[in-house]
């Protein structure tokens, strides 16, 4: 626990080895499902890494966005403790949450988002791994849902821990991100155009690219 701030006893900052093993689990899992191939691939992977950093530097390491907002807290909030670690769920203290952060239905449900997105990355990277290593286009599995969901499995991922433990640089660091993967799906898309032609214009046609759709036979816009 760091010395140089007022945190009380249950405080879980300066705990250096938990931003490292948090880190280095999330990018890990990661890199060993991307199997990152492409400049694009290791782009996608980059800045996913550096949102993760961010979040565990402030989660277990020095807590800078509580030590910039502590004065608006103590002022607003004077019955928190700015520095106690339940703090840096900041949601539930801005919705008056009672009770521990983590039994929360917020938290609960970031979690969910997160373990979600993790599954969806892990089943995305596989089928376009051999898609790509077969030469063929990636059209089972989630892609037959929507066109892109390795670039949402990351944008839930990180959403559900923007939910769950918002910072300033993640706050600011998350909407760049998504625009950021747009952009880097409207790449692939058309790299992958340019080598399918017609095949791939129908599968466009056929499924959107970030959200499903459920109904059956519905044609979709090419997003």
């Amino acid at each position: 626990m760091s010395e140089d701030l007022p945190m009380d006893n249950d405080a879980s900052y300066g705990v250096w080895w938990l931003v490292f093993v948090n880190s280095l689990f999330f990018i890990v899992f990661a890199l060993s499902f991307t199997r990152p191939r492409t400049g694009r691939d290791w782009r996608s992977l980059g800045v996913f890494s550096a949102f993760i950093v961010a979040l565990f530097a402030e989660m277990y390491g020095f807590p800078l966005s509580i030590y910039l907002l502590s004065d608006w807290l103590a002022s607003h909030y004077p019955e928190v403790d700015p520095f106690a670690h339940d703090t840096g769920h900041f949601w539930h203290v801005l919705l008056d949450g009672q009770g521990p952060a983590h039994s929360s239905p917020l938290h609960i449900f970031s979690e969910l988002l997160v373990f979600v997105g993790l599954i969806l990355l892990a089943l995305s990277w596989r089928i376009l791994y051999w898609a790509q290593r077969d030469q063929t286009m990636a059209m089972t599995g989630p892609y037959a849902l929507i066109r892109h969901p390795q670039y949402i499995a990351f944008i839930m991922i990180m959403l559900g821990f923007v939910l769950q433990w918002p910072t300033i640089p993640t706050l600011f660091m998350f909407p760049v991100l998504v625009g950021l993967y747009i952009h880097l799906a409207r790449e692939e898309e058309a790299e992958t155009r340019a080598r399918f032609g017609e095949a791939y214009d129908q599968y466009a046609t056929e499924t959107p690219a970030f959200i499903p759709s459920w109904k059956k036979g519905a044609r979709q816009p090419k997003i």
